[in-house]
């Protein structure tokens, strides 16, 4: 398929700034695959469409706090540093992004907070924007992260066009949120509060959880029309026993698999074995998932309403289908739904 067959008119107002009032409070479309029929639904709603020994597999990774704003030394221009990942913990070295990056050379120090008192030092130049930093520490690891992070702030994603504000600390960041790497909230998993979940675990709903460090690809331009042409960024996913344990069990009992999210559906595709059960699995991937493809292991998914020709839509059409699921997008933008991170949600059944 070509890039620009997932191209719409998004306009700003449809983009959610920021999240409904109470987590599981948010509009929820429910697809159906196999009658094509579109029900306009309350999130909580989704508790009726699943029953005992059904599974939710969700992303249980970590949001930290990856931007900070720094001054270069000598000129005090002010530089954004978006932290990617760190390199070293004995020596503070981080992969970072900056902006404006052609001010910024091997050698210069920054410098952030209101008293100066985290500097760093570029050691590397690794791509056009990308840094390597040393950050000048002395002290004990966990004692370094704290200090970093509490001058960090929620990397909100660049189409929520206004600075980080209190209130995304706790909802930028999913209830069930674990395993610190991620630069970006899998935004599937927002909508569950902890009041929904006792209910669903009432109902007898097993949940998974996998680990997939969502990165900052998931919001990069795609610049070739021809899809196989395209190379996603690769990103850390952890697969447990326990997971694949009750994944498997359920679908060699015929119960429902639900994927909640993108970065849920491209890890279980990506640790699937020829018999289409979930296996253990630790490392990367990169895969990259445009229609037409055949999924193997759930048979529903929840996914936000995504941006146009990101790779996110583009394997929700892979799984509703192009046709049905791009009419549910023209849809939902005649029925005001809310777009984006922050925005609503859509639940595709199979039946």
């Amino acid at each position: 398929m070509k890039l620009s067959q997932f191209k719409f008119k998004l306009p700003d107002e449809k983009i959610a700034l920021y999240p409904t009032d109470y987590r599981d409070e948010s509009r929820l479309m429910v697809v159906h695959k196999s009658t094509g029929e579109i029900e306009h639904k309350v999130f909580k709603d989704i508790l009726n469409y699943f029953d005992d020994k059904d599974v939710f597999i969700f992303n249980d990774t970590k949001v930290f706090p990856a931007r900070l704003y720094g001054n270069k030394e000598k000129t005090g221009a002010k530089i954004e540093v978006f932290l990617l990942r760190e390199l070293n913990e004995e020596l503070r070295l981080w992969d970072v992004l900056v902006d404006p990056a052609r001010k910024i050379r091997i050698g210069n120090k920054l410098y952030f907070g209101e008293d100066d008192s985290m500097v760093a030092e570029v050691i590397d130049n690794t791509t056009s924007r990308g840094r390597t930093l040393r950050f000048l520490y002395d002290g004990p690891h966990d004692e370094f992260k704290k200090a970093l992070y509490a001058l960090g702030e929620p990397p909100l994603p660049p189409f929520i066009n206004r600075r980080a504000e209190p209130i995304d600390e706790e909802r930028f960041q999913n209830i069930f949120a674990k395993n610190e790497g991620a630069v970006t909230v899998p935004a599937s998993g927002l909508h569950f509060s902890r009041e929904l979940m006792k209910r669903m675990e009432i109902k007898g709903i097993d949940f998974a959880f996998i680990t997939m460090h969502a990165g900052l690809g998931n919001f990069r331009e795609i610049d070739v029309e021809d899809l196989t042409k395209h190379k996603v960024d690769s990103e850390q996913m952890f697969v447990n026993a326990e997971a694949c344990r009750i994944v498997n069990n359920a679908k060699d009992n015929g119960h429902n698999i639900c994927a909640v999210g993108t970065t849920v559906m491209r890890t279980i595709e990506t640790a699937v074995s020829t018999d289409g059960h979930l296996k253990e699995y630790e490392g990367w991937t990169n895969k990259f998932i445009f229609p037409p493809y055949e999924f193997s292991v759930a048979n529903s998914m929840i996914s936000n309403f995504n941006m146009p020709m990101s790779t996110m839509l583009m394997l929700v059409c892979s799984y509703g289908g192009y046709e049905l699921i791009m009419d549910a997008y023209n849809i939902a933008l005649k029925e005001d739904y809310r777009f984006g991170t922050y925005g609503d949600a859509m639940l595709i059944l199979d039946k």
